[in-house]
């Protein structure tokens, strides 16, 4: 067997197809910059960028905890034999409510947040609310997809969403088109058609089933959304630190924005794995599989340090040159920038491994800790004296580096991980027939 195909059987089932959607996807964000880049001022442009930021920051520290969660539960359902749609009419309540709270807010603060992160710009508020309204609609139907194992349906959102999102940012380009409004209102047009051409797939799957009690979907949620913000305040806090230390280096907060997402190239590719290897984790721990679990975690750790390796290598070597073709940065970062951008973007990945890991043995408290102490050192490296571009970059890698050793040590202490016996609360309870097929399923 070729390297390569050693490589994709190691995958958890269903990678492959949602991979697919993952690549359009990402693309898309590339494609999205670099437009807006040729096509806005450096005004525009960072303002873009902080939307942006806070769109992949915020709104997937408020909303992908859902989909984490019903993956987790509808896998475990399908593995006992219950159907999705109870577990489907209250998650698409519950997300109504957070929207509600999150509007409410972006509404009530709509000034503060236009003078100080969009120069004033009302209009991008208003695009930063349509952006969550699409982003939360989308995670519940692909937590539904994902835990029932429909990752075609799953591969095919995202491909919809990525497609589209190329399509009108290189329209706008090839059309003249210098509104950062325009520019920012693709983040909620494109979710909001890949959502509607696949909710007939995600209604027809959720199948009747035994309700399930308000106590089981938001027992873990609240502590999965502060370690997601937490995490994702990690990921992104370069940019938001930059702009709020230096706020007239309008180019630098660009350039760092176009250098993350050059850097985190590995980590889009690892979307695709996210969605599988919770299903499958979740799968494992509900029959009862804690050698699979164990197997399927250590080989998703090697695949992730590859891909890591693959891209953090080019990324570091080419980096100040590429954003400045790519995207039409400013020539403000340096290679060791890159170097600790790629370094921290692998142990990222390490990390949300791991927290996967513990979301599903129910260790929400530990992931939320081990977030909470990269936060701590993430501030602590950002405000030591020096260059700030450097600073930030350092203080990303350090951060991520911090949560995933802390949630080595805590899977490390785990009676899954260890081989022994895991409580009824973790695995849950088990109908016969759903454990004599929980082998083949």
């Amino acid at each position: 067997m070729n390297p390569l195909a050693k490589l994709l059987k190691a995958l958890p089932p269903g990678t492959q197809v949602v991979a697919g959607g993952t690549v359009v996807l990402g693309a898309a964000s590339y494609l999205h910059i670099a437009a807006a880049g040729h096509s806005l001022s450096k005004q525009d442009m960072a303002g873009v960028s902080l939307l942006w930021t806070l769109v992949m920051s915020v709104g997937i520290g408020l909303f992908f905890p859902i989909e984490q969660e019903l993956t987790r539960i509808v896998a475990a359902r399908a593995v006992r034999g219950e159907g999705a749609a109870p577990v489907l009419r209250r998650a698409a309540l519950l997300t109504a409510g957070i929207l509600v709270v999150v509007l409410g807010l972006i509404g009530a603060f709509a000034r503060l947040i236009a003078d100080r992160l969009f120069s004033g710009d009302m209009q991008l508020v208003l695009a930063l609310g349509g952006a969550f309204v699409g982003m939360a609609l989308c995670y519940v139907t692909r937590g539904i997809l994902a835990g029932l194992g429909r990752f075609t349906a799953y591969g095919v959102q995202l491909a919809i969403d990525g497609g589209l999102r190329i399509v009108l940012a290189v329209g706008c380009a090839l059309a003249g088109v210098h509104s950062a409004l325009a520019f920012s209102l693709i983040l909620s047009v494109a979710p909001l058609v890949a959502l509607a051409c696949t909710l007939p797939v995600t209604l027809k799957a959720a199948l009747p089933g035994a309700p399930i009690a308000w106590s089981e979907l938001v027992r873990g949620l609240g502590l999965l959304i502060c370690s997601t913000l937490l995490a994702q305040v990690v990921v992104n806090a370069a940019v938001v630190s930059t702009k709020l230390l230096a706020p007239t280096q309008v180019a630098l907060v660009a350039a760092l924005l176009s250098a993350l997402v050059l850097a985190r190239v590995p980590l889009f590719v690892f979307g695709s794995l996210q969605a599988s290897l919770l299903s499958g984790l979740s799968s494992s721990a509900a029959a009862g599989d804690h050698p699979g679990f164990v197997k399927m975690l250590r080989k998703t750790g090697v695949v992730v340090l590859l891909l890591g390796l693959s891209g953090g290598v080019p990324a570091a070597l080419l980096g100040p040159w590429l954003i400045q073709v790519l995207f039409k940065s400013a020539n403000v970062l340096s290679h060791l920038d890159f170097l600790w951008l790629a370094a921290g973007t692998t142990c990222y990945m390490l990390a949300m491994v791991l927290g996967q890991a513990l979301m599903v043995l129910h260790r929400h408290r530990s992931q939320l800790l081990a977030w909470v102490l990269a936060v701590a050192v993430l501030v602590g490296v950002t405000l030591l004296p020096g260059d700030i571009a450097t600073r930030v970059s350092a203080a990303f890698a350090a951060g991520s580096l911090v949560a995933a050793a802390a949630m080595v040590l805590m899977l490390l202490r785990s009676p899954a991980v260890r081989g022994t016996a895991v409580p009824d609360a973790v695995a849950g309870p088990q109908p016969t027939a759903a454990r004599a097929n929980s082998g083949s399923a």
